[in-house]
């Protein structure tokens, strides 16, 4: 069964050649996310600070926070992408981190060969990627340009088959950062019931996004960071009326 434990975990970024005085400035002013702390010839970026949280089976968490409050940080703790200065991070499943959704594809292949070979990237067989190739076909909206080179598609056309590739697994731990963004308004509500399918197939999502409409459809709980300080996680209505009370948001109380 999927978990996720986290126990006082921290995460310090050295930042190095800090050496202007206006960047210095800027930096240690915290104007730019964040809290800072200055070494010898570097400056330090305290990321993360005594995070600790559980997460169980059936757990849809949206992670909300201004810019630099430490959202995409703690995803790559939980990814295994930055292991913390201090604290212990338990995390029991398998992991599938939709960071870059263009990860792996060859704009020399066909979309289907991209389909193919960024489908094992995700975590399917060559069986279970060629099943879905029909299935995407129709999702994407392609066509006949799933038979020519990716190069010739444009930034979008790019965009919709990549995420409908990472989309096809089915992953025990799903952590989003902001990758609900794959075209007009028609196609973003196919994404984003896409996304809804994906998140109940999964055991456990984590998705950081802007957007509180994809949170209070997605989501179960809501967890609220603030220049990497956990302030809030619980019930989605309860986190999101504080945060929007905070910021002088007219709609808190909606």
């Amino acid at each position: 069964m999927a978990a996720i434990s986290l126990a006082n975990v921290s995460v310090d970024i050295p930042i190095y050649d800090v050496s202007s005085d206006s960047l210095r400035k800027l930096v240690l002013g915290n104007t730019v996310g964040g809290r800072f702390a200055e070494a010898r010839n570097h400056v330090v970026t305290n990321a993360l600070k005594n995070i600790t949280f559980e997460s169980r089976q059936g757990d849809r968490i949206g992670l909300i926070g201004v810019n630099g409050s430490g959202k995409t940080t703690l995803l790559r703790v939980l990814s295994g992408v930055y292991s913390p200065t201090s604290g212990t991070v338990n995390v029991d499943g398998h992991v599938a981190p939709l960071f870059d959704l263009t990860l792996g594809m060859s704009m020399d292949a066909t979309g289907i060969e991209n389909i193919r070979m960024c489908g094992i990237f995700w975590g399917l067989s060559r069986r279970e990627a060629d099943r879905h190739i029909d299935e995407i076909a129709e999702f994407t909206e392609l066509g006949d340009y799933l038979k020519v080179p990716l190069r010739t598609y444009s930034a979008g056309m790019q965009l919709r088959l990549a995420f409908a590739i990472a989309t096809a697994c089915d992953p025990e731990i799903l952590l989003i950062d902001e990758a609900i963004g794959a075209g007009d308004s028609i196609f973003m509500e196919k994404a984003l019931a896409r996304f809804e399918s994906l998140a109940h197939r999964s055991s456990i999502l984590v998705v950081a996004t802007h957007a509180q409409d994809v949170i209070k459809r997605l989501c179960n709980k809501a967890m609220w960071l603030h220049r990497g300080n956990l302030v809030d996680y619980g019930e989605v209505k309860k986190v999101l009326a504080a945060y929007q009370q905070l910021r002088g948001d007219p709609t808190a109380s909606a």
